[in-house]
């Protein structure tokens, strides 16, 4: 028989450390962290400028510079400072560990003398720098397949060279470099070597990220300075009008309203914004600002700082209180950020109520300008809606006027009306704009004519809102409480007879009698809802409406069904009374159906097919008769 075998024994549980792929790293940071290819002069430019305002700390009367050299023989783009510099065991200890930056502790309060022993020092000495995740240097590879630096600490006597290429091990040797700084030039790969050629491009670059830094940076040598460093927006006491002129420069357009920015508390925030001229295309665009974080340009295209309802706004805006991600492309959305958003809003708010007492003419410029952004906006906005409530104007039969204007012009009358102080009549129908302003032409009470669906919700909100009164909206239409009494001036207005309804029933619209010594025999009304319907019938008709928009567009009118247009007939004039009296087989009744037409036409319906048949058989008819007699 033979011997079961040994049990295996196991090696487990035990600890084991992490393990890092170098080049994996490096290539994620590559393809991956960044979004662009010029982040490297980003980073190196930030790193150079942390260097520098370190050694200004320890030197008051020290004023440093950064230069950017570009080398196209050899293939190779450097920076140098002539900052704190490195000593050869802050090299050795930092330039090469992901994740652990110098500038990174220093901001979290140890002194670079006493990291080892974790001495805490005053976070103010890590106010101005950058610098925070301790990978700026690796995203040269980004660029280079191999990266020097040389460097020579401020008051050290050892110069340093730290030499590594993608992947491979870290060579640390003695540098002949004899100035205290620090240079780093990369070896640029063979797809990236415009980068050592194209002048330009890398001027563009440095403006991007490095407009506003105070250190100045010159590019080859040259004797003028690539970045702007001062900006009006950040001086102490900024002066409008340059701010204005700054502004137009940095962005290619001339603001329409300038909003500085200078807030200390709860968080800094220091800048402006400004009202744009291009008109945005819908309430979905949203506001972009370039924001800098200690000068260091993140991104010019910051989303969400600025509130949802001005997508009317750009500007610039230094945040040092604000944290950037990792890739240094956007901002941590932390309760901070959060405080800059409030804090901001809160500005932008008090400018404009301002504008609107002290400046009403050029806050109805800005209102004029980007009308329709602004009442959109308001429908959901409280505190825009009240400030809109008394500058907005609403485009009536009486000309523009304000909410306040318009409920002084339309009280109700108290014999007729029991349940509101106001009645407001809208018309939300373009093509019945002129139709209607006719009738109000000869009545106090306005006509308010919201062409846009958001407008009629603004209108709506804010009568709501009117306190210590009870105001009604009501639509234009013969269908509406008290509007052919109070503002046709027609009496005993009721439903017209079965048979006249049947009669014009071809035409689809709902038919009332009343009586008026001044009205035309006949007036029509157009419903908005039922001439939509009557265009997406067309189309579905042409087989040119997608299915998934169609179930959308039907399931739209069962939820709200879409009515029909509305016709009055004048029985007191002459031609209707006839018609009534002779009936629907009388020649009469063919004059009072062109006279139908005639009215919907006026109106802007659009007529079916079979209705415009009916002029036809009708002026036939007409003819028949008058040969006839």
């Amino acid at each position: 028989m033979s011997e079961s075998p040994s049990p295996v024994r196991s090696s487990l549980p035990k600890r084991i450390p992490f393990k890092v792929d170098i080049a994996g790293v490096i290539e994620i940071m590559g393809t991956s962290l960044y979004s662009n290819p010029n982040t490297p002069v980003r980073e190196l430019l930030q790193n150079a400028h942390d260097a520098i305002m370190r050694r200004r700390a320890k030197d008051l009367s020290y004023h440093g510079r950064i230069d950017v050299i570009q080398d196209a023989a050899n293939r190779t783009l450097s920076f140098h400072d002539n900052g704190i510099g490195l000593s050869p065991a802050e090299a050795e200890d930092y330039l090469g560990t992901l994740g652990i930056g110098l500038t990174g502790l220093i901001k979290k309060g140890f002194t670079p003398e006493n990291l080892e022993a974790a001495t805490p020092a005053s976070k103010k000495d890590g106010s101005t720098l950058i610098g925070q995740f301790g990978i700026g240097l690796f995203s040269g590879f980004m660029l280079a397949d191999r990266i020097v630096v040389d460097s020579l600490r401020f008051e050290g006597e050892q110069a340093i060279r730290w030499e590594a290429g993608a992947g491979t091990d870290i060579e640390l040797s003695e540098s002949t470099r004899t100035t205290i700084g620090t240079s780093v030039t990369l070896h640029l790969k063979s797809n990236y070597g415009i980068f050592a050629e194209d002048e330009e491009l890398l001027e563009e670059s440095i403006k991007q990220y490095a407009d506003f830094l105070p250190i100045p940076i010159f590019l080859n040598e040259s004797k003028a300075r690539v970045n702007l460093i001062q900006a009006a927006w950040l001086e102490p006491t900024p002066d409008n009008d340059t701010i204005v002129e700054e502004l137009s420069s940095y962005f290619g357009e001339t603001p329409l309203e300038t909003i500085p920015i200078a807030i200390e508390s709860p968080v800094a925030v220091r800048g402006a914004v400004y009202v744009t001229p291009q008109r945005t295309p819908g309430f979905a665009d949203e506001a972009t600002i370039a924001v800098s974080v200690r000068r260091m340009i993140i991104s010019r295209h910051i989303r969400e700082l600025i509130p949802g309802w001005a997508p009317f706004l750009r500007g610039v805006l230094e945040l040092p209180d604000c944290s950037p991600t990792s890739n240094r492309e956007d901002l941590v959305r932390d309760p901070v950020f959060a405080a800059v958003c409030d804090s901001l809003e809160e500005s932008i708010y008090r400018h404009f109520e301002t504008l609107a007492m002290k400046s009403p003419s050029r806050w109805q410029a800005i209102l004029q300008w980007h009308r329709y952004t602004f009442a959109g906006m308001a429908v959901y906005d409280e505190r825009l809606r009240e400030l809109l409530r008394s500058t907005y104007r609403f485009l009536t039969s009486h000309g523009e006027l304000t909410v306040s204007e318009i409920l002084s012009r339309s009280n109700a009358d108290p014999l007729v009306e029991s349940s509101a102080d106001y009645v407001v009549w809208y018309n939300a129908d373009r093509r019945q704009e002129v139709w209607l302003n006719e009738f109000f032409s000869a009545t106090e009470a306005p006509c308010v004519h919201t062409l846009r669906s958001f407008e009629e919700t603004l209108l709506a909100t804010m009568l709501g809102q009117s306190e210590g009164s009870r105001s009604e909206l009501r639509p234009a239409s013969p269908s509406s409480l008290n509007f052919s009494e109070s503002i046709l001036g027609m009496t005993d207005r009721r439903d017209a007879d079965s048979d006249w309804q049947e009669y014009l029933s071809k035409l689809n619209v709902n038919v009332f009698v009343a009586s008026s010594k001044t009205c035309p025999p006949v007036l029509a009304f157009i419903n908005e809802r039922y001439e939509l319907s009557k265009t997406f019938d067309e189309i579905r008709e042409n087989g040119d409406l997608p299915k998934g928009f169609e179930r959308i567009i039907q399931q739209h009118f069962e939820r709200q069904p879409a009515g029909k247009n509305e016709v009055i007939l004048n029985k007191h004039h002459n031609v209707v009374k006839k018609a009534m009296i002779h009936g629907i087989d009388s020649p009469m009744a063919n004059v009072l159906r062109v006279l139908v037409v005639a009215a919907l036409t006026k109106a802007g319906a659009k007529l079916s097919r079979e209705a415009q048949e009916y002029q036809s058989i009708d002026l036939s008819s007409i003819t028949d008769a008058l040969d006839r007699s």
